[in-house]
């Protein structure tokens, strides 16, 4: 839980420094005026907001991750060198490749997610009427079958706007030498005269969507995981002073994240380094996800079949290898 805390307000941070710079890119004015508004506003949405408000919100900005997916097309790619690049793997054995391949693992089944999706799935049944545990208890096979559709969904979308942030940056900036990016505005500029305006506004655009839409997810998740440690009441549909705890591991983990921010750490350095822990804390949660849900005392009738285990314990596995890996080489060389 420390972990994932720490993790989680670590990449908050680097998201609202990315926001403010994006907006810069766009407005004119320096990217620290920016901060402290986009932060309140953030906490603003949490707090003040309700669970249907959010999510609508939510669902909106998410539009704004095509962006990425416009980037790479207008930075005109070699069509044989990314089918190259995509079908072949490189592969080596020291920390630093390893290091980014814990990360991009951490990144795609991060922690965070197996607290905020479960969370979601509760706050939804609320607010469908549902508010009494009993009336939560136990699913239907359409419901099963609708979370499974929503999942899918949602990470086939999530995978191909990544791949489409790998395209762009790596058909325009690797290939130009440009591998020391240290902030949303040096890839942004970077990319404008290999790529051209209209490719870095569509960036700019992209990382302020993806900055707001995040920044609540990650401090929402912790919110939702410590609350659910120590047993305090937990829920966007409560009122503040309903779930005083709940709301202040919020305000507070996007107000460190804040001063972060308005302290220039560098902001793909908290960004690879949150992925990476994230990586390292996520193969053991999956141990803890996988005998949970072969439990029959916990799942009654739902456990897992034969091959959602095969693809839980071989994702547990491989998540568990890189992480070691990484560890055993940082130290080894």
């Amino acid at each position: 839980m420390i972990a994932l805390v720490l993790a989680n307000t670590l990449n908050a941070g680097a998201d609202i420094g990315a926001i403010a710079a994006a907006i810069n890119l766009i407005v004119p004015i320096p990217a620290i005026v920016f901060i402290v508004p986009v932060s309140l506003g953030i906490i603003a949405l949490q707090v003040l907001g309700s669970y249907r408000l959010i999510e609508k919100v939510f669902k909106w900005l998410a539009l704004a991750l095509l962006a990425y997916i416009g980037a790479a097309l207008f930075a005109k790619p070699d069509i044989v060198k990314v089918l190259a690049g995509s079908l072949i793997p490189t592969i080596r054995l020291d920390p630093a490749y390893i290091g980014i391949l814990v990360a991009l693992l951490g990144t795609t089944i991060s922690p965070y997610l197996f607290f905020w999706q479960a969370s979601q799935e509760v706050e939804e049944q609320i607010s469908m009427g549902r508010r009494h545990l009993r009336q939560r208890q136990g699913a239907s096979r359409f419901e099963l079958k609708y979370a499974l559709w929503d999942t899918i969904a949602g990470m086939v979308f999530s995978e191909v706007v990544a791949y489409f942030i790998i395209l762009t940056t790596g058909a325009t900036l690797f290939v130009a030498g440009k591998t020391d990016i240290g902030s949303a505005t040096d890839a942004a500029e970077a990319l404008r005269p290999l790529a051209g305006d209209a490719s870095a506004l569509l960036l700019a655009v992209g990382l302020i969507g993806a900055g707001v839409l995040t920044v609540p997810v990650l401090t929402g998740a912790a919110a939702y995981g410590l609350s659910e440690a120590f047993g305090w009441r937990s829920g966007l549909e409560h009122k503040i002073t309903r779930a005083p705890q709940f709301y202040g591991v919020i305000v507070a983990a996007t107000l460190v994240g804040m001063v972060i921010a308005i302290l220039n750490v560098n902001p793909i350095a908290a960004l690879v380094l949150s992925a990476v822990i994230n990586g390292l804390i996520a193969a053991p949660l999956l141990v803890l996800v996988m005998l949970v849900s072969n439990n029959r005392a916990a799942m009654g009738e739902r456990t897992n079949g034969r091959l959602l285990n095969f693809a839980g314990w071989t994702t547990t596995i491989i998540m568990g290898v890189a992480a070691i890996a990484l560890v055993v080489t940082s130290i080894f060389g």
